[in-house]
């Protein structure tokens, strides 16, 4: 789950990180009381909103709506902006960077921090920024936030405020199942105030459940992306045109290797996951045929999973869709003989191996078959 600035904000104020005030408005009319001077913002989910002329300053109520009103219906990365915040603008006398992350290799958290934040910040050389593991099972240590404010070479005054943020921003990250807290630029004010200039916070999809309260926010899906994960489908379009559709993320991400190594591209990423209910497979395999790919390839591993119950609900879907669609199908496991039978009587182009179906798959959809 991704988050507007404005929500990521709301979130940071509640665990005690210094942000400046704003409001939010879909519409330059609705725009009455800004805190000016300030800085109109595009609100999207992607980076790279300043270089796209998506952050500018306004002084007055009338050319802050002015400049909300350019801004709004602005395409910035393929994110048109429905939203602005409009924040006060700070007095800056640094901009520092903090960011918490997990890192997979070493299974723990990841505190990054530079005295080189701002707008071109993933161009800060590798000697420039600090990265310190916190120990998963002891939290963020005060020998930690000491490397952290000796590494940024900060007063101490200015070190006490940047490690009071960096302990609530850990307890955000934890509490709230973050795979990503970022503040960049942290500024440094010339009065000598520590304030989150920008907020950016991606939440673990997998702990959505725990997190009722963001159920409805806009999220950068695509409308049959936003379909499936209503109904608890993991679908995900891409931008090739050959659907997959398999169960467990490393078989689905085999498939779409073995497609990309036989010249083919995968243009929807559908995983069944452990389904055993062919009314759901069918439903999934709905979703896919609405994506018109040119080819279907299923690639499937009976084990948890049947084979047959997989092939049944493809089934369905295919004689009530009336789909001309071809489908190749790899079937193997839990009753493997009886899937590729029911499969085999709509049609679809038998494969033993997942090489011989990614490449079968690239044939027929170039009309070699």
């Amino acid at each position: 789950m991704k988050f507007l600035e404005h929500k990521a904000k709301e979130i940071f104020a509640r665990y005690g990180i210094p942000v400046p005030r704003g409001i939010v408005a879909s519409k330059p009319d609705e725009i009455t009381d800004p805190p000016l001077p300030c800085m109109v913002k595009a609100q999207v989910l992607v980076g790279g909103r300043g270089k796209a002329g998506g952050i500018r300053p306004a002084e007055t109520l009338e050319e802050a709506r002015e400049v909300a009103g350019q801004i709004l219906g602005m395409d910035i990365h393929g994110y048109q902006v429905k939203q602005v915040y409009l924040e006060e603008r700070l007095s800056i006398a640094k901009e520092l960077y903090l960011g918490l992350t997990i890192d997979r290799s070493a299974r723990e958290p990841l505190l990054m921090t530079t005295a080189m934040g701002g707008m071109d910040v993933e161009d800060v050389p590798r000697e420039d920024l600090s990265m310190e593991h916190v120990p998963a099972m002891i939290g963020l240590q005060p020998y930690i936030l000491r490397s952290l404010a000796g590494a940024l070479s900060l007063e101490r005054d200015i070190a006490e405020q940047v490690a009071s943020i960096a302990r609530r921003a850990y307890e955000l990250f934890r509490k709230e199942d973050a795979e990503l807290v970022e503040i960049n630029p942290l500024i440094v004010t010339g009065d000598g105030r520590v304030i989150a200039g920008d907020a950016k916070l991606v939440i673990d999809d997998n702990a959505e459940y725990r997190h009722p309260e963001y159920a409805n926010l806009d999220q950068d899906r695509t409308p049959l992306e936003q379909e499936a994960h209503d109904k608890g489908i993991v679908f995900i379009q891409l931008d090739g045109d050959i659907g997959v559709i398999a169960n467990g993320a490393g078989l689905t991400m085999a498939t779409l290797d073995a497609l990309a190594l036989k010249g083919g591209r995968g243009g929807v990423f559908l995983d069944l996951g452990g389904t055993d209910d062919p009314a759901k497979v069918k439903q999934a395999f709905e979703l896919l045929i609405k994506a018109n790919p040119s080819v279907i390839l299923v690639n499937i591993f009976g084990g948890i999973t049947k084979a047959d119950t997989v092939a049944t609900g493809v089934k369905q879907a295919i004689d009530e869709m009336h789909a001309k669609v071809p489908v190749v199908a790899r079937i193997k496991g839990v009753n493997e003989a009886v899937a590729k039978e029911i499969l085999r009587s709509v049609g679809t182009h038998p494969a033993e191996t997942i090489e011989e179906a990614a490449e079968l798959a690239v044939r027929v959809k170039s009309g070699g078959l």
